[in-house]
């Protein structure tokens, strides 16, 4: 029965989004392509019920407690009947994917070596600060984009977003430039897109890039978490770590009662494990 009404939920989404292509090129021919980025065939994010932060590798609902909303990696499937989302790494690359980036698309160092995240040290940093680099990028990223609403996730959220921030080398305009892409991609395929994190963006992430939502890791160990309300309203996904809030001096009780914080708040453990795994850790604001 369950795979029943998700293919019910599939064919529904891929008709509305066939209609909504088929619109997009009619109006294209017009010149008014930009309707097509109107965002009002999206699925609004759920502001309530039970959230899952699931990178480390998607599960099955635990002692019955069935996610409303999911967030699970590109490679993965979509919960049934959750408000599913993919997530994908569109600023840095994937481990063991850098073939899919030339190497004009990387950042380099002085003498021509990929520079990689010292946290994630098999990733390596796309460098959108030209137009050629950011459309070289968008053709490997946008068809994962794609292939997301193919399987039928509701929303995309694309990480590391913030690299302009930690790599100086990086343009910022041109990760304005390089997301603005990214969520007009996602819109054009039925999509919602979130922000990850990088609060200097301010309400231009809302305003003019074009987000419908905001997933902030850690926000209440750095006091970020009304700014995020401020722009995104209730439409905010908040996951605190364990070891985070041990050293800030804070416990998951102390962030579920902070009146900032997101009405869908989980504690994880750092690595997302899944579900059965020894370090595995989950628990969740009740309201």
């Amino acid at each position: 029965m369950r795979v029943l009404i998700r293919c019910s939920i599939n064919w529904e989404r891929s008709l509305r989004t066939s209609v909504l292509v088929g619109l997009c090129l009619t109006l294209a021919g017009g010149g008014v392509l930009g309707a097509c980025s109107s965002g009002k065939d999206l699925q609004t994010l759920p502001t309530s019920g039970v959230f899952d932060y699931q990178l480390g590798g998607g599960y099955s609902p635990v002692d019955g407690r069935r996610p409303n909303v999911v967030v699970r990696d590109v490679t993965d499937s979509p919960e049934p009947r959750a408000y599913s989302i993919c997530y994908i790494n569109g600023f840095q690359t994937q481990p063991l994917k850098e073939a899919e980036f030339a190497n004009e698309l990387v950042l380099t160092d002085s003498s021509g070596t990929p520079i990689t995240d010292p946290d994630w040290p098999d990733e390596q940093i796309l460098d959108p600060s030209t137009e050629s680099q950011r459309e070289g990028i968008l053709a490997v990223i946008g068809p994962k984009i794609d292939a997301c609403a193919a399987k039928g996730f509701d929303a995309v959220e694309i990480d590391n977003l913030d690299t302009f921030t930690r790599f100086g080398q990086i343009d910022r305009a041109g990760t304005i430039a390089l997301a603005t892409s990214y969520a007009t991609r996602a819109h054009d395929a039925g999509l919602a897109i979130g922000q990850k994190n990088t609060l200097e963006f301010g309400r231009i992430g809302k305003d003019q890039i074009g987000f419908d939502f905001a997933i902030t890791e850690s926000c209440a160990v750095y006091d970020e978490c009304s700014s995020y309300r401020e722009t995104y309203g209730p439409h905010v996904l908040q996951i605190e770590y364990d070891d985070e809030l041990a050293e800030a001096g804070m416990t998951f009780e102390d962030v579920c009662s902070l009146p900032s914080r997101a009405p869908l708040t989980i504690l994880r453990d750092h690595d997302l494990v899944p579900f059965g795994s020894p370090s595995y850790l989950y628990e969740r604001c009740s309201s």
